[in-house]
């Protein structure tokens, strides 16, 4: 089962950003991810399933898989007055900047989960 991991290369593009290389055509295939914690409540659960567009660049507003500061984590990307943020659903997760360099593994562009009322398309 280990086979089942995907490993994404990265490579550095203009500005402070760094996007997934994307080596084949099996590389932009969309992919599952189960949300855990409570960061992103109320739209995203705990267990909630995201599929993930790895092909797709981030819009303001858009749901983000991200590696940023050594960590990959689940986020709304913001920008603002050409600022680009991190922004967490659940007021109890501060906002963070982004500063440094960061990678986008790619656009949220489904949540599913048991019940099929919970199922939602983004794009």
């Amino acid at each position: 089962m280990a086979d089942a991991f995907k490993n994404i290369p990265i490579k550095t593009t203009i500005g402070n950003q760094e996007h997934a290389e994307i080596s084949s055509c099996a590389d932009a295939e969309p992919y599952a991810l189960r949300v855990i914690g409570d960061s992103m409540e109320p739209e995203f659960l705990d267990g909630h399933i995201l599929i993930v567009d790895p092909a797709m660049s981030p819009q303001h507003g858009a749901y983000v898989i991200i590696d940023y500061q050594g960590e990959t984590t689940f986020r709304q990307f913001i920008v603002e007055n050409g600022r680009k943020y991190l922004k967490a659903l659940n007021s109890a997760y501060p906002a963070v900047e982004l500063v440094e360099n960061y990678s986008v593994r790619g656009v949220v562009v489904q949540r599913a989960s048991r019940r099929r009322k919970d199922h939602k398309h983004y794009y």
